[in-house]
């Protein structure tokens, strides 16, 4: 086991996972194990999940909600650990494909704690939720009614719920709002399309409505578009009672809590939002004469993006006039959300003891795209130079999930660390994994 020296909890690390400690000769540990550590054993890129931190956040989320259903958004990152940490930690999961559902269920989850989502699901993703025993299906579009109905049979049965949008904007950038009428996800509330699909379902008896579904948008700091949300699915919920008599027993808010990705930056106050969504709830069902349903909410990028460090090599420093430019051993082919959503990130120098002065630089990847930037304008030591380490912080979440082939360069492994330990979880994809898809000759 390592040495390490006291917990850090100096200006700039704040938003490092809690067990982030000082290691010698400049170094940073997570999980008790030296970046520098991990670089050496298992290359760069490479991302680092810290478990330890990733459990306390289930725990913190258990004790925020304890009478909540609690998801994990498998679509933040998933593997096999992961899906069994969830497990452990008493959470369901929400995935999005057959891929997700197969990987968790063939892992040991529970198909019942786990929910379907997806604006256009394939039959692939119908037939493998259905025999598996998924959980609940949440209903995307009328299409998808008649669909599942005759792949679940006459004589078969389905929880399902209807995903409705609510007409809410909110989230950190345009591409990741979807709780307003002009995106893809959903019914609409406000033009009826939800209420005429839900009177279509309750006239499939193999299908069993449990509740409504609505998901804002991701990077939400406020908890107000929650509350507004409460009011306008119990809103739809008294008008369903008032049709058809319906009484539904689940309501889930989805996710989309924001996190910071930079010191400083706001996060959205968990307990906060538990405290005032239960009372909006209540009070919303009270005034509609309804019984409070079970809430259920889908933390993803809060579980696992800040138990996440990406650790690079250096491999040029490049003045161009008034510019530096910092370049690493990866870039957006795995992390592609700074071009995506100009997300900006705080990289740190670690394996040495960084003295020299500070200076403004950019630090982009290997890819050619000259939007391939992980962090621009960042103070870094003036004498950076090849060969060193930097390591960026918060990269949990849409990192492995979202990476790509581009330029062939192969995904980065996962390595989890915990009491000075490090295992690997993924391994690195190889030019072997690439050229074995390849089958044209």
């Amino acid at each position: 086991m390592t040495t390490v020296h006291e917990p850090t909890t100096a200006v700039g690390l704040s938003v490092w996972p809690a067990s982030t400690a000082r290691a010698p000769h400049g170094d940073l540990a997570v999980g008790g194990v030296p970046l520098a550590e991990v670089a050496d054993r298992f290359g760069t890129p490479a991302y680092v999940l810290d478990e330890a931190e990733v459990r306390d956040r289930c725990r913190t989320y258990r004790d925020a909600f304890p009478d909540a259903e609690v998801l994990y958004a498998a679509k933040a990152f998933l593997c096999r650990a992961m899906a069994h940490w969830m497990d452990e930690e008493g959470f369901g999961l929400d995935v999005c494909s057959a891929g997700e559902l197969e990987l968790a269920v063939t892992t040991g989850f529970p198909p019942g704690r786990i929910v379907l989502h997806g604006n256009a699901k394939s039959p692939r993703d119908l037939d493998t939720a259905l025999r598996l025993g998924v959980g609940r299906i949440v209903i995307d579009s009328p299409a998808e009614i008649a669909r599942l109905a005759a792949a679940v049979g006459p004589d078969g049965h389905q929880k399902v719920m209807v995903r409705v949008v609510p007409g809410i904007s909110a989230g950190g950038h345009e591409k990741i709002r979807t709780g307003t009428d002009d995106q893809k996800f959903g019914l609409s509330i406000a033009d009826g399309y939800a209420q005429h699909a839900i009177a279509r379902i309750l006239d499939q008896p193999q299908l069993e409505l449990t509740g409504l579904h609505c998901h804002l948008g991701s990077q939400i700091t406020s908890v107000k578009p929650y509350l507004v949300a409460v009011r306008r699915l119990v809103g739809l919920m008294s008008r369903l009672h008032e049709q058809h008599g319906l009484i539904l027993p689940e309501l889930d808010l989805g996710g989309g809590h924001g996190i910071a990705y930079r010191p400083g930056e706001e996060a959205l106050d968990l307990t906060a939002l538990a405290r005032k969504v239960r009372a909006e709830l209540a009070d919303a069902c009270a005034t509609a004469g309804l019984p409070v349903p079970r809430l259920i909410i889908e933390p993803g990028r809060a579980i696992a993006g800040p138990a996440g460090v990406a650790v690079y090599r250096v491999l040029a420093v490049k003045h161009t006039g008034e510019h530096v430019f910092v370049a690493v051993d990866g870039g957006m082919s795995d992390n592609p959300r700074p071009a995506l959503y100009g997300v900006r990130y705080a990289p740190r120098l670690v394996g040495r003891a960084g003295t020299a002065a500070p200076a403004r630089v950019t630090v982009v990847g290997r890819h050619c795209e000259a939007g391939d930037v992980l962090a621009a304008d960042v103070d870094l030591p003036s004498d950076i130079h090849p060969g060193d380490l930097l390591a960026v912080p918060v990269a949990g979440a849409y990192h492995l999930s979202m990476a790509s082939g581009y330029n062939l360069v192969g995904r980065p492994p996962v390595v989890a660390v915990r009491d000075g330990l490090a295992r690997l979880l993924v391994r690195r994809e190889s030019l072997e994994d690439i050229r074995s898809r390849d089958v044209g000759l």
